[in-house]
């Protein structure tokens, strides 16, 4: 059983970039994508604004065989995990028949597909609906399509934790790995950027009614109105240092701790399930707080849920005790890609030694206790990163990265 597991590839689908490098080069400029919504007619819906991916020339290369059949998240999913398998130089023929596995969370799943169907079913019948409809529209169907196209017949699964399962679902794939499977492919991709899926994120709690892209989603910050809906995520490979070190693979840092909590009441505790994690993180790496260089928060944007967040950092860190990054105000909240993106932000920033910005917030409006970037990215050199995510719910999960 190996213990060092190490992420040798990695690729990003964001509403500010498709591709990890456009999508990098966009983070550290500081570029949002939330605008009003432009997909459908969101007149009289509640949420206005999102973060959309836009029509890439990626799209056009997807096999045309499979549009019949999968919802354009999980089109968008399977590209990802080509990019994190190209990146990381791994062939899936090379390997075992069993030496690949997948775990790709999601919570929404083809949502998209499913009302498409739906709308065919009740408008002109039964015999209208698509028969892919069995499975294009269920949660576990980017980690099918992407094991099925590259035929990764090991160990895989999907974690259901909302914006936690992202994480989860690494720690799912780390465990595979130190049980001996050679390669796992993981992460998250989610949407709910159709009608249906703003109507139920419009009664959701927390979320932005906001109008004006640039105020509507501001984490830690005095004028917190709530969270504004994304889509996308990131995909990374995950395989034991000794099997990077025998490919001579590239290696991007390592997983080196997580823990979950559960919170039922996560603004009125004090945030005290998302502590409880980030010390579990901890413990499992290793490491004492004093280690972490940057946290990559899951900045909920939500007074209460902030407050509470900022008392489990100041509890571990002291007031501005670690820089704090929130690039999902430039993206939304993503679900489960949401921190899976964050991870893969956080590897990045260990790469080139620089945390992106949140641009537009003057440092006297964000909560004292916080030391947020804003402005410019910040340089350095970061070692160990925590991630910190929590799902709608009371899912609490937190993961500790380190440099290679």
């Amino acid at each position: 059983m190996t213990k060092d597991v190490v992420v040798t590839g990695a690729d990003a689908v964001a509403p500010n970039g498709v591709g990890l490098e456009t999508y990098w080069a966009a983070a550290l400029k500081g570029v949002s994508a939330i605008q009003p919504i432009s997909r459908f007619d969101a007149t009289g819906y509640p949420v206005r604004l999102a973060a959309e991916i836009p029509p890439s020339d990626a799209e056009s290369t997807f096999p045309r065989k499979l549009l019949p059949q999968t919802d354009r998240l999980t089109q968008l999913a399977m590209m990802c995990a080509d990019g994190a398998l190209s990146a990381a130089a791994v062939d899936p023929a090379d390997l075992p028949e069993f030496g690949a596995g997948v775990a790709v969370s999601s919570a929404s799943g083809g949502l998209e597909f499913g009302q498409q169907q739906l709308q065919r079913l009740w408008g002109t019948g039964w015999e209208s609906v698509s028969p892919y409809m069995s499975f294009a529209w269920y949660y576990a169907v980017n980690t099918g399509q992407i094991s099925i196209r590259n035929a990764l017949r090991g160990p895989s699964g999907v974690v259901v934790s909302e914006q936690a399962g992202g994480l989860d679902s690494i720690a799912f794939a780390r465990r595979r790995v130190r049980r001996g499977t050679p390669v796992m492919l993981t992460g998250g991709f989610d949407s709910v950027l159709c009608p249906y899926g703003v109507s139920t994120v419009s009664v959701a709690t927390g979320v932005s009614h906001g109008t004006d892209p640039e105020r509507a989603y501001l984490p830690f910050h005095s004028s917190s109105s709530g969270f504004v809906p994304g889509e996308g995520g990131a995909v990374m490979v995950l395989e034991s240092r000794a099997s990077a070190a025998e490919r001579g693979a590239p290696v991007l840092g390592s997983v080196a701790g997580h823990a979950a909590a559960f919170d039922p009441d996560p603004s009125g505790s004090g945030g005290d399930g998302l502590a409880r994690a980030a010390r579990g993180a901890l413990a499992d790496a290793g490491l004492p707080a004093g280690a972490v260089d940057v946290v990559f928060a899951d900045a909920a944007g939500s007074p209460d849920l902030d407050r509470a967040e900022a008392d489990a950092l100041t509890g571990l860190f002291g007031a501005g005790g670690v820089p704090v990054s929130t690039p999902k105000a430039l993206v939304g909240r993503l679900m489960s890609g949401g921190s899976a993106l964050d991870a893969v932000t956080a590897l990045l920033s260990m790469r080139d030694g620089l945390v992106p910005p949140v641009p537009g917030i003057a440092p006297e409006e964000v909560d004292p206790r916080i030391d947020l970037v804003v402005g410019e990215p910040l340089g350095g050199e970061f070692r160990t990163a925590l991630v910190l995510a929590r799902g709608h719910g009371g899912f609490a999960s937190a993961m500790v990265l380190t440099a290679p």
